[in-house]
């Protein structure tokens, strides 16, 4: 179905791996086409209460393949029908997403793990800036997400640096969620990704939509979102449970509706 992902669903966590390891997980056409295509199906599926993005091989992915890029190519053609598609629909999805970073993330690499909503990376991962280097600007939503996680004046100096950020030093400046060993990799990001999966999923969606909205609310339009929101979130069977569950004095069982 796949030729450069693999796409399984396993304990309601949909699992895309880039699949390109002898090129570092590079993107070409064919690899965003898939990516935006895996995202859609995961999307549809209720049996998928979480998705983590991840690579095969050494790295998480390198960015563009440049083997491809001609001198005469019109970059901002290749973000509008190839990157841009692919960042748009990860952020539709209302179900948590996990970038589960097992190497270097570089460029348009880095971008795809900036716009999910954790960064778990390996203790040997790490985040580079690469556009600089080539002479190119942040694309796929780096200069969107980067200032929102790191703030501006870090975000300006990682994007024109173009340095290799750590593991660790991603971890203190907000880039990641959780640092985690070599020897505890697949089982700590599948606890991680399992625990969210049986976490009210509506709410989540909920969550995710007007936190993004406040960026470009005032406070009373916040309010009245919250109010929106909590009211939807009331009306579902994972709210019902949960209140059941605290009047039973037991752990929640919820089911994602």
């Amino acid at each position: 179905m796949y030729e450069t992902i693999q796409y399984e669903m396993k304990n309601n966590v949909a699992w895309i791996r880039l699949n390109r390891p002898e090129k570092f997980n590079a993107f070409t056409e064919q690899m965003n086409l898939e990516i935006t295509k895996a995202l859609k199906e995961a999307d549809r599926d209720t049996e998928v209460r979480c998705l983590v993005i991840t690579g095969n091989g050494r790295a998480f992915s390198s960015g563009e393949d440049l083997a491809g890029v001609k001198q005469d190519t019109d970059h901002a053609e290749i973000l509008r029908k190839r990157y841009n598609p692919m960042v748009q629909k990860l952020a539709s999805v209302e179900k948590p997403i996990i970038a589960a970073v097992n190497g270097v993330a570089a460029g348009a690499g880095m971008s795809l793990a900036l716009a999910c909503d954790f960064r778990l990376l390996s203790e040997k991962a790490n985040f580079i800036e690469a556009f600089i280097n080539v002479g190119l600007v942040p694309d796929s939503g780096n200069l969107f997400y980067l200032p929102r996680l790191v703030g501006h004046a870090k975000a300006l100096e990682l994007a024109v640096m173009g340095e290799k950020v750590s593991a660790e030093e991603a971890k203190e400046v907000g880039l990641a969620t959780k640092v985690i060993p070599l020897d505890q990799w697949e089982e700590e990001v599948s606890a991680f990704a399992e625990n969210l999966a049986k976490k009210p999923t509506k709410a989540i969606g909920l969550i995710k939509r007007y936190l993004q909205k406040s960026w470009e609310s005032d406070l009373d339009e916040m309010l009245e979102n919250e109010a929106y929101a909590q009211r939807t979130a009331g009306q579902t069977k994972d709210h019902a449970e949960g209140v059941q569950a605290f009047l039973e004095k037991r752990k929640p069982e919820f089911k994602g509706s």
